[in-house]
C-alpha cells in the first residue's frame, strides 16, 4: 500500500494515513474485499507505531469504510454508495468554500462570484 507519510506536518499521522486510504477507496484503488495491510506489518513498513496505524483503522472501520475479522485482518467494506455519495460532497463543499474565501480576498461581489458559478455551470 503506497501510503506517504509527512513528518514535518501538523496533521497528525493517523489522520493522513486514514485520509489517503479513504481516497484510495474513493478512487477505486482499492475495493471491496480487498484486504489492508495488517497493523505490524504497515507500522514497519511505514517505520511509525503499531498503535498509530491501529488508531486510523479503528476511525477507517468506525466510517464504515472497512471491516475487521478477529484474526483475519481489515477488509474494504461492501461499497456503500451513500456514503461515499457524502465523501464526495464533503469534498466538494470544501473547495467552494476556498473559492468564496479567495474570492473575498480578491475583493468579488457575491453577485460577481454568482455571475461566474452561473456561466460555469452553463457550460456543464
Amino acid at each position: 500500500m503506497n501510503i506517504i507519510i509527512n513528518h514535518s506536518s501538523m496533521v497528525p499521522i493517523y489522520e493522513q494515513m486514514t485520509e489517503q486510504i479513504k481516497g484510495m477507496i474513493k478512487n477505486r484503488e482499492l475495493v471491496e474485499n480487498d484486504v489492508l495491510p495488517s497493523v505490524r506489518v504497515l507500522a514497519k513498513e511505514l517505520k511509525i507505531s503499531a498503535l498509530t496505524v491501529k488508531k486510523a483503522y479503528d476511525i477507517l472501520e468506525e466510517e464504515g469504510f472497512t471491516v475487521t475479522v478477529h484474526g483475519k485482518g481489515s477488509y474494504v467494506a461492501k461499497n456503500n454508495a451513500e456514503q461515499l455519495q457524502e465523501e464526495y460532497r464533503k469534498e466538494i463543499e470544501q473547495e467552494l468554500e476556498a473559492t468564496v474565501e479567495k474570492s473575498k480576498r480578491y475583493g468579488l461581489e457575491k453577485s460577481e462570484l454568482r455571475d461566474l458559478f452561473e456561466m460555469i455551470m452553463e457550460e456543464w
